[in-house]
């Protein structure tokens, strides 16, 4: 007589199998492996471009440094204080370059591990999202290096009392041109954080629209904390931000027509 008992024994990898997916223990490590994955990509991605430049970092130094070289008098030139900038400061150069270029591939990676958890509807807008996010941030720095930098330093070569020899250090320089860049590049992305926060349902265009004074006096004294002290670049900041909220609340007013059950 065959054991009753052998069929549920033959079932038992099948059942603890069974529980494994029932309380997501295997998705979970399936998860982190591929976030692991996901994350080397992305280094390494910026480390390739990084080494890549490294041949072209003083290059790439002088290059960054031309506003500033333009508005010094005539044989002005940028010191070094520290022993070991020389040498220290391209580099990091390079580096922060190789994660600027890189960046739609780091992005590219974030999106192929949320993407499979997201609705169709939601990975058609997050696509567009993502894409203006980056285009606008590289915007905004363009903008702070052909614009606002030459304009900053034009006041503060200016404004130096007489005898004083302007002749910044070059990584105080990068420190402060890394801040200008960030600062206008995240300003840039006014209209993006705008359609999120209507996609999300936080606020309403009308809302938007009637919290439009508010928002030009808090861009303006955002301005203020953020950029030197002169009149010309806080307006180059603070009026672009005014505009790119008008831009914003055009975008979240397209968006509601089209999608109006999912804005409300």
């Amino acid at each position: 007589m065959s054991n009753p008992q052998l069929p549920n024994e033959q079932n038992k990898p099948k059942v603890a199998a069974d529980v494994r997916e029932i309380t997501g223990e295997q998705p979970l490590i399936e998860h982190l492996v591929e976030l692991r994955t996901r994350l080397l990509r992305a280094v390494l991605g910026v480390l390739l471009c990084a080494g890549a430049l490294l041949p072209f970092a003083n290059k790439l130094y002088a290059w960054l440094a031309l506003p500033v070289l333009q508005m010094l008098p005539a044989g002005g030139q940028m010191i070094a204080t520290d022993p070991i900038s020389p040498f220290i400061t391209p580099l990091k150069l390079a580096l922060i370059v190789g994660l600027v270029i890189a960046m739609p591939w780091v992005l590219f990676q974030i999106w192929g591990f949320v993407a499979p958890g997201l609705y169709r509807h939601e990975r058609k807008l997050a696509v567009p999202i993502l894409v203006s996010a980056t285009l606008l941030f590289y915007v905004g720095c363009a903008f702070a290096y052909y614009l606002v930098l030459p304009a900053v330093f034009k006041f503060t070569t200016a404004v130096a009392p007489e005898g004083v020899a302007v002749m910044t250090d070059i990584s105080k320089y990068l420190d402060f041109t890394l801040v200008i860049f960030l600062a206008f590049g995240l300003t840039f992305e006014v209209p993006v954080a705008v359609l999120i926060l209507v996609v999300l349902g936080w606020v309403t265009v009308e809302q938007l629209r009637e919290a439009r004074s508010y928002v030009i006096v808090g861009a303006f004294a955002i301005a203020a904390v953020m950029t030197p002290p002169d009149a010309i670049s806080m307006l180059m900041m603070g009026i672009p931000m005014c505009l790119l909220y008008e831009v914003g609340i055009l975008v979240s007013a397209a968006y509601r027509k089209s999608s109006p059950v999912r804005a409300a």
